[in-house]
């Protein structure tokens, strides 16, 4: 495993911590928001977390092993689930990955400008937020 998906596995189970933020060396930042559990739904919680792209910043290959809703806040990302097409969104657009999806493409569209999104994840209580995928 390379240094950058290690600190990205780091980051992500920090993240289930709720207490503090954390940056991963290719300039990803992931502020935990809420995590709460869903007593409705045994062993399952959500959990908010705010990602920060600097500037031509990218996620590598992973997958989330939840259902995850993302909400562009600024700037423009490019995502892309294996066996879909990748796509650009803007402030106010939305982008889904299920728990089997893998992420082949999750990066700023800028090389110049930062990127903000929300995203909420619906997991598995514990379950880290991301897992690797080589």
């Amino acid at each position: 495993m390379n240094s950058t998906l290690l600190r990205l596995v780091v980051s992500a189970g920090l993240c289930l911590s709720g207490t503090l933020a954390v940056a991963a060396e290719n300039d990803v930042h992931v502020t935990p928001l809420m995590q709460k559990d869903l007593p409705n739904y045994p062993g399952k919680e959500g959990l908010m977390i705010l990602v920060e792209y600097g500037p031509g910043a990218a996620d590598p290959i992973h997958k989330h092993d939840a259902n995850a809703f993302v909400y562009v806040l600024e700037g423009q990302i490019v995502m892309q689930v294996k066996g879909e097409k990748e796509v650009t969104l803007s402030p106010g657009e939305t982008y889904y990955e299920g728990p089997s999806d893998i992420h082949v493409v999750g990066r700023n569209a800028s090389k110049t400008k930062p990127a903000k999104f929300v995203v909420v994840l619906l997991k598995n209580k514990g379950a880290p937020v991301l897992t690797p995928v080589n």
